[in-house]
């Protein structure tokens, strides 16, 4: 087997729903790819509410947390292959150097943070997030990486964050 290909997700604050992505990869994933998250201005924490819908679709929260894109673009980051942003503020900041070169491409989805309401509605939002990282994350897995070549590829994960 070659080494995983290594996946980080962006989002501002790191709380929501690069979270949720990076648990998603990291268990659907299996061994072929290792995800992480980070944001350019990490909330501190993972947003409860984020953590409960991972729980509740029975993937680990273990290891989890809010952390800074920063720990990614120093001479001892992992070699990145694909960097997806999922919120739109991160995907028009500056971003720093990422080790690898990786292949980059925009998954916006709606903050479910940001949803103010019932606590049904407010979880009814990050279910909504969730199906939708999961929707993309699940093609993304179909993609054949190892066959593609790299326009393709790039064309290709561009297209998931369109549907």
């Amino acid at each position: 087997m070659t080494d995983p290909y290594n996946v980080l997700f962006l989002c501002t604050g790191n709380s929501a729903r690069s979270i949720m992505a990076e648990a998603i990869l990291q268990h659907k994933g299996k061994g072929r790819f290792t995800a992480y998250s980070a944001g350019s201005h990490p909330a501190g924490q993972p947003r409860p509410e984020a953590l409960r819908q991972i729980e509740s679709a029975g993937l680990p929260t273990t290891g989890l947390r809010s952390k800074s894109w920063d720990e990614f673009s120093g001479p001892d980051a992992p070699k990145l292959d694909f960097v997806f942003t999922v919120c739109d503020n991160a995907a028009k900041e500056q971003c720093p150097y990422w080790p690898g070169q990786p292949m980059t491409a925009h998954w916006g989805i709606s903050d479910p943070a940001a949803v103010q309401g019932t606590p049904q509605e407010i979880a009814r939002a990050f279910r909504d997030a969730f199906a939708v990282l999961d929707r993309r994350i699940g093609l993304f897995l179909a993609l054949p990486l190892a066959t593609l070549e790299q326009m393709a590829i790039q064309r290709e994960i561009e297209q998931v964050g369109r549907s």
